[in-house]
């Protein structure tokens, strides 16, 4: 036991080496992404070393953007002894699908909202385009925010 903890790391030491934070590498422990540490006597955590690359993996995937559940069938593939690259490819696809889904509202978003920007430029008008743009448009129904942009344009009588 003495020499799982020598070769190991605290928590401390592990978010030192991989610059993600000993918060962040304990949820991910809790979640299971990462496997169950080991415990000192005084109850401090304890990581083999080879939790470093995994790790990485994590927290990168998660940059990326991928679910939590993506990052867990990745993981799962990744641990099988001949991954499935075509299965790969279909949660990375799914995950382009929804990157690309986001730009185009995120498109939309800038697009409205630069209309309200240009709206109040001049900065002379009475009131303020801007918040009554906001005051006066109603979001989606609910059911349509993911599939349309979540914004549509208003023409604010200016």
């Amino acid at each position: 036991m003495a020499d799982t903890i020598r070769a190991s790391m605290s928590v401390g030491q592990l978010a030192e080496r991989t610059g993600i934070k000993a918060e962040t590498i304990r949820y991910y422990e809790r979640i299971g992404l990462l496997p169950p540490s080991t415990r000192a006597a005084n109850g401090h955590r304890h990581y083999a070393g080879d939790v470093v690359g995994r790790l990485i993996f994590v927290h990168r995937a998660r940059e990326i953007g991928f679910t939590l559940d993506d990052v867990r069938a990745l993981l799962h593939l990744a641990d099988a002894r001949e991954p499935s690259c075509a299965r790969v490819h279909d949660i990375a696809a799914a995950h382009l699908g929804s990157v690309r889904s986001k730009l185009t509202d995120l498109q939309a978003v800038e697009s409205v909202l630069a209309e309200m920007v240009r709206a109040c430029e001049s900065g002379v008008l009475p009131g303020c385009p801007i918040i009554e743009a906001l005051s006066h448009t109603p979001p989606p129904p609910k059911s349509q925010r993911r599939r349309r942009p979540l914004y549509r344009r208003t023409t604010a009588a200016v």
